[in-house]
Protein backbone atom coordinates (compact mmCIF):
# COMPACT_ATOMS: atom_id res chain seq x y z
CA UNK A 1 0.00 0.00 0.00
CA UNK A 2 1.30 3.27 -0.88
CA UNK A 3 2.20 5.93 1.78
CA UNK A 4 -0.61 8.25 0.29
CA UNK A 5 -3.17 5.35 0.73
CA UNK A 6 -1.85 4.23 4.32
CA UNK A 7 -2.61 8.02 5.11
CA UNK A 8 -5.91 8.38 3.89
CA UNK A 9 -7.06 4.73 5.92
CA UNK A 10 -6.39 5.90 8.88
CA UNK A 11 -9.79 7.89 7.90
CA UNK A 12 -11.49 4.80 8.42
CA UNK A 13 -11.01 4.58 12.47
CA UNK A 14 -10.99 8.07 12.58
CA UNK A 15 -14.15 8.59 11.43
CA UNK A 16 -16.20 5.95 13.29
CA UNK A 17 -15.93 8.74 16.10
CA UNK A 18 -18.40 11.33 16.41
CA UNK A 19 -16.81 15.03 17.73
CA UNK A 20 -17.07 14.04 21.19
CA UNK A 21 -14.24 11.63 20.64
CA UNK A 22 -16.64 7.90 21.15
CA UNK A 23 -16.16 5.10 19.26
CA UNK A 24 -19.08 3.61 17.63
CA UNK A 25 -19.87 0.50 19.42
CA UNK A 26 -20.46 -2.86 17.66
CA UNK A 27 -24.00 -2.66 17.71
CA UNK A 28 -23.76 0.69 15.71
CA UNK A 29 -25.74 2.37 18.15
CA UNK A 30 -23.28 5.59 18.58
CA UNK A 31 -24.15 7.75 15.91
CA UNK A 32 -21.56 10.73 13.89
CA UNK A 33 -22.50 13.67 14.04
CA UNK A 34 -25.51 14.77 11.87
CA UNK A 35 -23.97 16.71 8.86
CA UNK A 36 -25.94 20.05 10.01
CA UNK A 37 -22.55 20.53 12.17
CA UNK A 38 -20.27 20.75 9.86
CA UNK A 39 -22.06 23.96 8.72
CA UNK A 40 -20.97 27.65 10.64
CA UNK A 41 -24.17 29.06 11.21
CA UNK A 42 -25.80 31.95 9.29
CA UNK A 43 -23.83 35.57 9.81
CA UNK A 44 -26.19 37.76 11.78
CA UNK A 45 -26.04 40.72 9.41
CA UNK A 46 -27.93 42.93 11.85
CA UNK A 47 -27.68 42.09 15.61
CA UNK A 48 -28.06 43.83 18.84
CA UNK A 49 -24.52 44.23 20.26
CA UNK A 50 -22.50 46.70 23.13
CA UNK A 51 -20.49 49.23 22.25
CA UNK A 52 -17.21 48.06 23.71
CA UNK A 53 -15.24 51.45 23.39
CA UNK A 54 -15.22 55.24 21.47
CA UNK A 55 -11.99 56.77 20.48
CA UNK A 56 -11.43 59.63 19.00
CA UNK A 57 -10.01 60.50 15.03
CA UNK A 58 -7.20 63.03 14.91
CA UNK A 59 -8.34 66.05 13.84
CA UNK A 60 -11.67 64.75 13.28
CA UNK A 61 -14.95 66.95 15.02
CA UNK A 62 -18.11 65.31 13.60
CA UNK A 63 -17.01 61.87 14.04
CA UNK A 64 -15.31 59.24 16.30
CA UNK A 65 -14.65 55.34 16.29
CA UNK A 66 -16.87 52.96 17.93
CA UNK A 67 -15.57 49.38 18.78
CA UNK A 68 -18.06 46.63 18.35
CA UNK A 69 -17.23 43.17 19.30
CA UNK A 70 -13.29 43.03 17.30
CA UNK A 71 -14.96 45.62 14.41
CA UNK A 72 -13.87 48.85 14.31
CA UNK A 73 -16.85 51.22 12.65
CA UNK A 74 -16.68 55.64 12.22
CA UNK A 75 -19.83 56.63 13.65
CA UNK A 76 -21.37 60.07 14.93
CA UNK A 77 -19.69 61.82 17.35
CA UNK A 78 -21.30 61.68 20.70
CA UNK A 79 -24.06 59.23 19.11
CA UNK A 80 -23.31 56.55 21.53
CA UNK A 81 -21.04 55.66 24.10
CA UNK A 82 -19.49 52.70 25.56
CA UNK A 83 -21.71 50.68 27.48
CA UNK A 84 -24.59 51.35 24.91
CA UNK A 85 -26.87 49.05 23.38
CA UNK A 86 -26.22 49.32 19.89
CA UNK A 87 -27.57 47.84 16.20
CA UNK A 88 -24.64 46.78 13.97
CA UNK A 89 -24.52 45.91 10.60
CA UNK A 90 -21.67 43.76 9.38
CA UNK A 91 -20.02 44.71 5.74
CA UNK A 92 -21.37 42.96 3.13
CA UNK A 93 -24.87 43.54 4.31
CA UNK A 94 -27.18 44.97 1.66
CA UNK A 95 -29.97 47.10 3.10
CA UNK A 96 -33.39 48.20 1.99
CA UNK A 97 -33.94 51.59 0.42
CA UNK A 98 -36.22 53.22 2.89
CA UNK A 99 -36.22 56.39 5.38
CA UNK A 100 -34.07 55.41 7.86
CA UNK A 101 -31.29 54.28 5.56
CA UNK A 102 -31.53 57.05 2.88
CA UNK A 103 -28.44 58.81 4.24
CA UNK A 104 -26.50 56.04 2.68
CA UNK A 105 -27.80 56.53 -0.63
CA UNK A 106 -24.53 58.75 -1.75
CA UNK A 107 -22.20 56.24 -1.07
CA UNK A 108 -23.34 52.77 -0.78
CA UNK A 109 -26.25 52.68 -3.66
CA UNK A 110 -26.36 49.91 -5.58
CA UNK A 111 -28.39 47.81 -8.40
CA UNK A 112 -28.63 45.18 -10.43
CA UNK A 113 -31.11 42.23 -12.05
CA UNK A 114 -30.27 40.10 -8.97
CA UNK A 115 -30.26 41.77 -6.13
CA UNK A 116 -32.32 44.80 -6.28
CA UNK A 117 -31.61 47.83 -4.86
CA UNK A 118 -30.53 48.85 -1.75
CA UNK A 119 -27.16 50.06 -0.10
CA UNK A 120 -24.17 47.88 0.39
CA UNK A 121 -22.09 48.10 3.31
CA UNK A 122 -18.45 47.93 2.05
CA UNK A 123 -14.77 48.66 4.13
CA UNK A 124 -13.99 52.28 4.01
CA UNK A 125 -11.40 54.53 5.19
CA UNK A 126 -12.43 57.84 6.93
CA UNK A 127 -9.80 60.50 8.38
CA UNK A 128 -7.33 57.64 7.68
CA UNK A 129 -9.39 55.18 9.89
CA UNK A 130 -10.66 52.08 8.79
CA UNK A 131 -14.27 51.40 8.90
CA UNK A 132 -16.18 48.20 8.69
CA UNK A 133 -20.31 47.80 9.05
CA UNK A 134 -22.69 50.55 10.43
CA UNK A 135 -23.42 51.13 14.17
CA UNK A 136 -26.67 53.14 14.43
CA UNK A 137 -28.59 53.51 17.89
CA UNK A 138 -31.53 51.08 19.22
CA UNK A 139 -34.17 53.92 18.78
CA UNK A 140 -34.17 52.58 14.55
CA UNK A 141 -36.04 49.39 15.94
CA UNK A 142 -39.91 49.15 16.17
CA UNK A 143 -40.52 50.17 19.95
CA UNK A 144 -42.38 47.66 22.77
CA UNK A 145 -39.88 45.00 22.48
CA UNK A 146 -36.81 44.20 25.06
CA UNK A 147 -33.84 43.86 22.84
CA UNK A 148 -30.81 41.84 23.99
CA UNK A 149 -27.20 41.41 23.27
CA UNK A 150 -27.00 39.13 20.39
CA UNK A 151 -30.51 39.23 19.02
CA UNK A 152 -30.12 38.43 15.49
CA UNK A 153 -32.26 41.74 13.55
CA UNK A 154 -31.63 40.35 10.09
CA UNK A 155 -34.61 39.31 8.89
CA UNK A 156 -36.28 41.95 10.80
CA UNK A 157 -34.97 44.84 9.14
CA UNK A 158 -34.90 43.35 5.70
CA UNK A 159 -31.18 42.58 5.45
CA UNK A 160 -29.53 40.47 2.86
CA UNK A 161 -26.10 39.28 2.29
CA UNK A 162 -24.54 40.90 -0.76
CA UNK A 163 -23.79 38.13 -3.73
CA UNK A 164 -23.57 37.84 -7.10
CA UNK A 165 -25.96 35.40 -8.68
CA UNK A 166 -24.49 31.98 -8.88
CA UNK A 167 -26.66 31.29 -11.67
CA UNK A 168 -25.96 34.39 -13.97
CA UNK A 169 -22.13 32.61 -14.71
CA UNK A 170 -20.72 30.02 -16.84
CA UNK A 171 -20.98 27.71 -13.96
CA UNK A 172 -23.85 26.03 -15.95
CA UNK A 173 -27.51 25.16 -15.33
CA UNK A 174 -28.91 24.43 -11.57
CA UNK A 175 -30.49 21.20 -10.71
CA UNK A 176 -31.13 21.90 -7.09
CA UNK A 177 -29.67 22.61 -3.89
CA UNK A 178 -26.63 20.68 -2.53
CA UNK A 179 -26.93 16.99 -1.86
CA UNK A 180 -26.19 14.60 0.71
CA UNK A 181 -26.22 16.98 3.42
CA UNK A 182 -22.93 18.43 2.00
CA UNK A 183 -22.67 22.00 3.64
CA UNK A 184 -22.36 25.30 2.58
CA UNK A 185 -18.34 26.59 2.46
CA UNK A 186 -17.74 29.67 4.82
CA UNK A 187 -15.71 30.60 8.04
CA UNK A 188 -16.61 32.78 11.06
CA UNK A 189 -14.52 36.59 10.40
CA UNK A 190 -12.03 36.77 14.14
CA UNK A 191 -13.79 40.04 14.15
CA UNK A 192 -17.18 38.85 14.41
CA UNK A 193 -16.35 36.35 17.35
CA UNK A 194 -13.63 37.01 19.26
CA UNK A 195 -13.88 34.44 21.46
CA UNK A 196 -12.33 32.32 18.62
CA UNK A 197 -8.89 33.38 20.26
CA UNK A 198 -9.59 31.72 23.33
CA UNK A 199 -10.42 28.68 21.45
CA UNK A 200 -7.49 28.62 19.40
CA UNK A 201 -5.00 28.88 22.56
CA UNK A 202 -5.78 25.43 23.68
CA UNK A 203 -5.48 23.22 20.36
CA UNK A 204 -2.25 21.55 20.29
CA UNK A 205 -1.67 22.20 16.90
CA UNK A 206 -2.84 24.64 13.53
CA UNK A 207 -1.78 25.81 10.33
CA UNK A 208 -2.70 28.89 8.65
CA UNK A 209 -3.90 29.12 4.50
CA UNK A 210 -4.31 31.31 1.73
CA UNK A 211 -7.60 32.48 1.44
CA UNK A 212 -8.22 32.29 -2.50
CA UNK A 213 -9.66 34.78 -4.56
CA UNK A 214 -12.85 32.62 -6.95
CA UNK A 215 -15.90 30.74 -5.82
CA UNK A 216 -16.57 28.28 -3.94
CA UNK A 217 -17.23 24.59 -5.65
CA UNK A 218 -17.80 21.20 -4.17
CA UNK A 219 -17.49 18.09 -6.36
CA UNK A 220 -18.57 14.82 -5.14
CA UNK A 221 -18.55 10.91 -4.81
CA UNK A 222 -21.62 9.22 -3.37
CA UNK A 223 -23.37 6.38 -4.06
CA UNK A 224 -21.03 5.55 -7.11
CA UNK A 225 -22.44 8.95 -8.59
CA UNK A 226 -19.89 11.78 -9.04
CA UNK A 227 -21.30 15.52 -9.27
CA UNK A 228 -20.21 19.19 -8.90
CA UNK A 229 -21.86 21.88 -6.90
CA UNK A 230 -21.24 25.74 -6.37
CA UNK A 231 -21.98 27.04 -2.63
CA UNK A 232 -25.50 27.01 -3.07
CA UNK A 233 -26.61 24.79 -5.87
CA UNK A 234 -25.73 21.50 -7.58
CA UNK A 235 -24.79 21.58 -11.15
CA UNK A 236 -26.40 19.79 -14.38
CA UNK A 237 -23.42 17.49 -16.54
CA UNK A 238 -22.93 19.16 -19.17
CA UNK A 239 -20.24 21.51 -20.96
CA UNK A 240 -22.27 24.77 -20.01
CA UNK A 241 -20.62 23.92 -16.95
CA UNK A 242 -17.05 25.20 -16.08
CA UNK A 243 -16.89 22.82 -13.14
CA UNK A 244 -18.06 20.09 -14.99
CA UNK A 245 -15.30 20.56 -17.97
CA UNK A 246 -12.75 20.95 -15.18
CA UNK A 247 -13.17 17.70 -13.63
CA UNK A 248 -13.42 15.83 -16.69
CA UNK A 249 -10.52 17.39 -18.49
CA UNK A 250 -8.87 16.01 -15.57
CA UNK A 251 -10.81 12.78 -15.35
CA UNK A 252 -11.92 13.20 -11.70
CA UNK A 253 -14.51 10.49 -11.11
CA UNK A 254 -12.22 8.11 -12.79
CA UNK A 255 -9.30 8.99 -10.66
CA UNK A 256 -11.52 8.42 -7.61
CA UNK A 257 -12.65 5.17 -9.02
CA UNK A 258 -9.32 3.91 -9.38
CA UNK A 259 -8.30 4.15 -5.93
CA UNK A 260 -11.30 3.49 -4.23
CA UNK A 261 -12.04 6.75 -2.80
CA UNK A 262 -15.81 6.73 -2.16
CA UNK A 263 -18.34 8.47 -0.61
CA UNK A 264 -16.73 12.06 -0.27
CA UNK A 265 -17.00 15.52 -0.90
CA UNK A 266 -13.95 17.79 -1.76
CA UNK A 267 -14.20 21.64 -1.35
CA UNK A 268 -11.88 24.07 -2.77
CA UNK A 269 -11.64 27.71 -4.50
CA UNK A 270 -12.43 27.78 -7.88
CA UNK A 271 -10.40 30.62 -9.74
CA UNK A 272 -9.54 31.21 -13.14
CA UNK A 273 -10.33 33.84 -16.38
CA UNK A 274 -13.82 35.60 -15.70
CA UNK A 275 -13.92 34.38 -12.05
CA UNK A 276 -14.71 37.32 -9.65
CA UNK A 277 -11.29 39.76 -10.76
CA UNK A 278 -9.00 36.50 -11.39
CA UNK A 279 -6.61 38.18 -8.73
CA UNK A 280 -4.29 35.26 -9.25
CA UNK A 281 -4.00 36.38 -13.45
CA UNK A 282 -4.74 32.63 -14.13
CA UNK A 283 -4.32 31.73 -18.00
CA UNK A 284 -6.89 29.02 -17.26
CA UNK A 285 -8.91 28.21 -14.69
CA UNK A 286 -7.60 26.11 -10.82
CA UNK A 287 -9.48 24.36 -8.33
CA UNK A 288 -7.86 24.92 -4.63
CA UNK A 289 -8.84 22.41 -2.16
CA UNK A 290 -9.48 23.44 0.93
CA UNK A 291 -11.80 20.80 2.78
CA UNK A 292 -12.43 16.90 2.41
CA UNK A 293 -15.68 15.36 4.12
CA UNK A 294 -16.49 11.98 4.30
CA UNK A 295 -19.89 11.53 3.52
CA UNK A 296 -21.19 8.33 5.42
CA UNK A 297 -19.57 10.29 8.74
CA UNK A 298 -19.95 13.44 7.90
CA UNK A 299 -16.42 14.36 9.91
CA UNK A 300 -13.79 16.80 8.12
CA UNK A 301 -10.23 15.58 6.93
CA UNK A 302 -7.24 16.03 9.03
CA UNK A 303 -4.84 18.87 7.00
CA UNK A 304 -2.27 15.71 6.86
CA UNK A 305 -5.57 13.45 4.80
CA UNK A 306 -6.79 16.44 2.61
CA UNK A 307 -2.92 16.84 1.73
CA UNK A 308 -2.12 13.03 0.46
CA UNK A 309 -5.80 13.01 -1.11
CA UNK A 310 -4.71 16.46 -3.24
CA UNK A 311 -1.84 14.27 -3.76
CA UNK A 312 -3.18 10.88 -4.91
CA UNK A 313 -6.22 12.32 -6.76
CA UNK A 314 -3.58 14.71 -8.70
CA UNK A 315 -5.69 18.01 -7.28
CA UNK A 316 -3.61 21.50 -6.34
CA UNK A 317 -4.52 22.67 -2.01
CA UNK A 318 -4.77 25.59 -1.13
CA UNK A 319 -1.34 27.06 -0.40
CA UNK A 320 -0.40 26.21 3.64
CA UNK A 321 1.26 29.39 4.96
CA UNK A 322 2.12 28.41 8.09
CA UNK A 323 1.76 25.17 10.47
CA UNK A 324 2.46 25.43 14.34
CA UNK A 325 2.08 23.91 17.83
CA UNK A 326 0.72 26.66 20.21
CA UNK A 327 -1.13 29.64 18.76
CA UNK A 328 1.21 32.24 18.99
CA UNK A 329 -1.57 34.89 18.11
CA UNK A 330 -3.18 36.87 21.11
CA UNK A 331 -4.91 40.06 19.44
CA UNK A 332 -7.05 40.61 16.59
CA UNK A 333 -4.43 43.10 15.27
CA UNK A 334 -1.61 40.64 15.25
CA UNK A 335 -3.98 38.24 13.09
CA UNK A 336 -5.13 41.29 10.62
CA UNK A 337 -1.10 42.29 10.32
CA UNK A 338 -0.78 38.37 9.21
CA UNK A 339 -3.97 38.71 6.94
CA UNK A 340 -1.37 40.92 4.50
CA UNK A 341 0.09 40.08 1.60
CA UNK A 342 0.34 39.48 -1.86
CA UNK A 343 -0.35 36.68 -4.49
CA UNK A 344 2.04 35.79 -6.63
CA UNK A 345 0.30 37.34 -9.16
CA UNK A 346 1.43 40.89 -7.58
CA UNK A 347 -2.21 41.40 -6.19
CA UNK A 348 -3.51 41.38 -2.66
CA UNK A 349 -4.22 38.38 -0.92
CA UNK A 350 -7.83 37.96 -0.01
CA UNK A 351 -6.13 36.91 3.42
CA UNK A 352 -6.25 33.55 5.48
CA UNK A 353 -7.87 30.96 6.69
CA UNK A 354 -7.09 29.32 10.25
CA UNK A 355 -7.73 25.83 11.55
CA UNK A 356 -6.74 22.95 14.11
CA UNK A 357 -4.56 20.58 11.85
CA UNK A 358 -7.09 17.97 13.33
CA UNK A 359 -10.59 18.86 13.42
CA UNK A 360 -12.02 20.26 16.49
CA UNK A 361 -15.49 20.57 17.05
CA UNK A 362 -16.55 24.04 18.73
CA UNK A 363 -19.45 24.69 20.68
CA UNK A 364 -18.96 28.29 19.52
CA UNK A 365 -20.60 27.09 16.31
CA UNK A 366 -22.89 24.03 17.78
CA UNK A 367 -20.09 21.56 17.28
CA UNK A 368 -19.11 22.66 13.36
CA UNK A 369 -15.22 22.31 13.54
CA UNK A 370 -13.55 25.09 14.56
CA UNK A 371 -12.01 27.58 12.18
CA UNK A 372 -12.31 31.38 11.39
CA UNK A 373 -11.12 33.50 8.57
CA UNK A 374 -9.09 36.80 8.41
CA UNK A 375 -9.83 39.21 5.54
CA UNK A 376 -7.10 41.68 4.62
CA UNK A 377 -7.81 44.93 4.69
CA UNK A 378 -6.02 45.98 2.15
CA UNK A 379 -7.85 43.75 0.21
CA UNK A 380 -10.97 45.15 1.02
CA UNK A 381 -10.14 48.76 0.46
CA UNK A 382 -9.85 47.79 -3.21
CA UNK A 383 -13.09 46.18 -3.69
Amino acid sequence: MSDKMEVLSETTEMNRKDSTGKAESASGTEKSEPAETLEIPERKLASVQRVEAVTPIEGADFIECVHVLGWTVVGKKGELKAGDLCVYFEIDSFLPVCEQFEFLRKSCYRSNSYMGEGFRLKTQRFRGQISQGLILPLTILPAGHDYEIGDDLTELLGICKWEVEERSTDLGNTVGSLPFGIPKTGEVRIQSCPKLLNEFAKIPSYYISTKMDGTSATMYWKNGKFGVCGRNYEFAEDDKSVFWRYAKARDLPGKLLKHHVSDIAIQGEFCGPEIQKNRLKLLRPEWYVFTVIDLNTYQRYSLKQMLALCELLELQHVPIEEQGEAFPYKTIEELLERAKGKYPSGMNKEGIVIRPTEPVPCWLFHNAPLSMKVLNNDYLLKE
